[in-house]
């Protein structure tokens, strides 16, 4: 089985990077084995370019934000896509949107992996900023939880080879020379 834990996000606005910046915090922290291939991908905003790497998987995992109508900030959520629940959706910044419908277009034509949604309400924030809220930090460890238990269910180990701060790593995506 091939899995693919893809991070989705826009770094340029705070909380709206989280999916980017958590995998990149995860890779750096474990180390995952066993008999299935497991990619990690930053996917940023690009949403539709994504398709035809995206339906080389068996699986896929999203790590992006969600909006609920019934939940706080800072609460995350770990759905399968066809059981999407009740007050969630994907509403709040445009790549969402965009994340939205690439899984749909991609079901209308049959070529979507079983997909799976790990997803964190954010602050909205209307301004440019590279800073993540407490909420969004506090709720980390429970989407590493999430994720950790998920890849152990399918039969992979998951060990930790590192001690990633999540704000170093916000700070180095956003700081990079091109």
């Amino acid at each position: 089985m091939k899995i693919l834990i893809l991070g989705i996000g826009n770094v340029l606005y705070a909380d709206e990077g989280i999916g980017v910046h958590f995998v990149n915090y995860f890779q750096q922290k474990y180390k995952i084995s066993g008999q299935h291939q497991v990619d990690i991908v930053d996917g940023g905003t690009l949403a539709h370019a994504l398709i035809p790497m995206m339906s080389e998987y068996d699986q896929i995992v999203v790590v992006d934000t969600v909006h609920s109508t019934e939940a706080r900030v800072g609460a995350v959520y770990f759905f399968d896509f066809d059981r999407t629940p009740g007050d969630v959706d994907f509403q709040g910044s445009a790549h969402e949107v965009e994340m939205l419908h690439t899984l749909n277009m991609m079901d209308m034509v049959g070529d979507r992996p079983q997909t799976f949604i790990l997803g964190i309400i954010p602050q909205v924030l209307e301004s440019m900023s590279f800073e993540l809220t407490d909420p969004i930090l506090e709720g980390v460890p429970l989407m590493e939880q999430a994720l950790v238990k998920h890849l152990t269910e399918h039969g992979l180990t998951c060990k930790q080879q590192a001690s990633p701060d999540i704000l170093e790593i916000a700070q180095q995506s956003c700081c990079q020379e091109s």
